[in-house]
């Protein structure tokens, strides 16, 4: 983003500028904030586009016609004004990168897991603009967002009023081309009638690039015009694609629009995965709401704003040639310091994914908050939870505190009603599944969670939301839970970056059994735990062992498995989650195991690690702390 230049206006309508995020064929696009504080992009239109009243006419039914689309998957529109001197529009500014940054400069291409999840919330999107009249005619990965729930289509449906206007010959101004050359369909590129099989033909695009790093059909560095010819006579370049996502990409690159499936059709084909993204790509999200800060956020917020009185109208400068940015004008950067909360917020839900004890803002235990201690009822100013009721609580709903087969752990950070400020993660023999619940209502005694949402699932996509939740308040370290007909009694434990007690942490093997091992030297298992916060993948098993044939005789090679289990429960037990397979190191022949609960005891002197399975009783495995060999 740039400052504003001097031709700039202050404000559009109702909402104050803070600076420029671009100039397309079609317009000037602003960052901007409402009256109440939400942060908006407002695009204004060219004044040589405003001058045509056909433009006009088909900008106002555009715009009509996005505001029905609702912002599924896209962002909503919060206002416009189609007869102003510059028509313009206001849409919901997104908090993320565009595919193009995170796959063309920093991540590379996703996995195949994260570019089917990117084709159902970008199908999801299409479906949602189709079904209002429109077709976006633009789809490529610098209109794609994408965020902690999912992508989102920007740029959308105002394009084929510039379309109808240059197809008339009466538009000349550079940029205002529909379409960019590698993701166009082949109606676009041979001046055929667009309907919405021309945007699941960019949505192929779209996903190869995703998945490959490459455009399908090049780039215009090799020429506009040899890239639209093989769009319209050539078969993708789908080198790298991985098997699994095929049949999807080529099924929606076929050259005939009758043949492609819909957008409505991809949806029911496709699940919808949460977290969708991969880790590195969560973090990196978070980094770009720090960068931004950082670099934009040095004055404190609430500084005065620059001008007073209301905002002149929008137009209210000449358009002219670009001149040298205005110099910062003072109180902007305070504004735009405000305007990135919305940004930080979104960093705050990926970092809370895997550090979920942090909301209260202690970084402890989360046992105390401002305005109240460790057993009090005092509420912050800007949340409804009583301090009693903060931190980390843990229950057996199956089993017993020392054999448990199912069990619940709850984080509590303050919030307001409606905000998703509880973190629940549920482990059953089979199953770990982590979400965010709402808070609902507080008194002293008593904290309702409601609406949830899946953010983890392992394996992926076997969970389902939890029911509403209740939480009773019996003393400063015990709550009764209640969820449907389901009850238990929760303890207070640890929260936090360091929530791991340190007694697991470290290296653990398993002694081999020289009398059913022969050549002891070649088996080997070792646990290792790592300390972090509960949701993080924590426990890695390294396991070999000798390969034998069918009559049980010991072969030459090895037999190679690691797996990491992810944290679900750290009080009196240690919880983990169902193992989960390292690509890097898999034999066809491991076993992945379910989930488990590990204890530390001591025998004749010396600490024992002692892992249960959760499925049924049975006999522990047992680990020694793997000491280093001495020098």
């Amino acid at each position: 983003m740039e400052s504003l230049h001097a031709e700039d206006p202050v404000g559009v309508g109702p909402f104050r500028l803070i600076g420029r995020l671009g100039v397309g064929g079609m317009g000037r696009v602003f960052l901007a904030r409402s009256a109440g504080g939400r942060t908006v992009a407002v695009k204004v239109v060219h004044a040589e586009l405003a001058a045509q009243d056909e433009f006009r006419r088909r900008f106002a039914r555009e715009v009509a016609a996005l505001e029905r689309v609702g912002g599924t998957g896209t962002a909503p529109v919060l206002g416009s004004d189609t007869t102003a001197d510059s028509p313009w529009v206001a849409i919901g500014y997104v908090p993320g990168p565009s595919l193009r940054t995170v796959v063309g400069d920093e991540f590379g291409p996703l996995p195949p897991a994260t570019v089917r999840a990117l084709a159902s919330g970008l199908a999801r999107a299409l479906d949602h603009i189709h079904a209002a009249g429109l077709v976006h005619r633009d789809l490529k990965p610098s209109n794609v967002l994408l965020t902690v729930d999912g992508p989102r289509i920007i740029d959308f449906g105002i394009a084929r009023a510039v379309d109808t206007v240059a197809d008339g010959g009466n538009l000349t101004t550079t940029g205002a081309v529909v379409g960019s050359p590698g993701f166009m369909s082949p109606e676009q590129v041979r001046g055929d009638r667009v309907g919405p099989a021309s945007d699941v033909f960019c949505l192929g695009s779209v996903l190869a690039y995703a998945a490959t790093g490459r455009a399908p059909f090049g780039t215009a560095d090799s020429g506009v015009h040899a890239t639209m010819f093989r769009i319209a006579h050539d078969e993708p370049d789908l080198t790298d694609l991985p098997p699994e996502l095929s049949g999807l990409i080529r099924a929606c690159l076929a050259k005939d629009p009758a043949v492609r499936p819909t957008a409505a059709e991809i949806v029911e084909t496709l699940p919808v995965a949460d977290p969708w993204l991969p880790a590195d790509v969560l973090a990196r999200l978070g980094r770009h709401a720090a960068r931004l800060l950082e670099a934009e956020g040095t004055a404190p917020v609430g500084s005065a704003p620059a001008a007073s009185g209301p905002p002149p109208p929008a137009g209210g400068a000449p358009a002219g040639p670009t001149e040298p940015a205005a110099p910062r004008r003072r109180g902007r950067t305070a504004l735009l310091a405000a305007a990135t909360a919305l940004v930080v917020a979104a960093a705050a839900t990926v970092a809370y994914a895997y550090w979920p004890g942090r909301g209260d803002g202690s970084g402890g235990t989360g046992g105390t908050a401002a305005g109240g201690g460790k057993g009090g009822t005092g509420r912050s100013a800007t949340g409804i939870v009583p301090a009693a009721f903060l931190g980390a609580w843990e229950g057996v709903l199956k089993g017993t505190a020392n054999a448990p087969y199912e069990t619940s752990r709850i984080e509590i950070a303050q919030g307001p009603a409606g905000a998703r400020a509880a973190v629940y993660t549920h482990v059953t023999g089979e199953l770990l599944c982590i979400g965010r619940a709402t808070l609902i209502s507080a008194t002293d005694g008593e904290l309702v969670l409601g609406e949830a949402e899946i953010t983890e699932s392992v394996p992926a996509r076997r969970c389902t939301p939890a029911a509403r939740q209740t939480l009773r308040l019996r003393s400063t370290d015990v709550v009764e839970w209640g969820s449907g007909v389901a009850r238990s009694t929760f303890q207070r434990v640890k929260a936090g970056p360091d929530a791991v007690p340190a007694a697991y942490v470290g290296t653990w093997k398993q002694a081999p059994d020289t009398v059913t091992q022969p050549e002891p030297d070649r088996w080997s298992y070792r646990l290792t735990i790592a300390q972090g916060p509960v949701g993080a993948p924590l426990a890695r098993f390294e396991q070999a062992y000798p390969r034998t044939d069918d009559q049980g005789n010991l072969l030459a090679d090895d037999v190679r498995c690691a797996t990491t289990a992810v944290v679900g429960g750290a009080g009196s037990l240690l919880v983990l989650g169902p193992e989960t397979r390292d690509p890097d190191s898999w034999d066809p022949d491991c076993a992945e195991n379910g989930s488990s609960n590990l204890r530390v005891t001591r025998r004749r002197g010396e600490e024992r690690l002692q892992v249960y399975g959760m499925t049924a009783d049975g006999e522990p495995a047992e680990f020694v702390r793997d000491q280093p060999d001495a020098p």
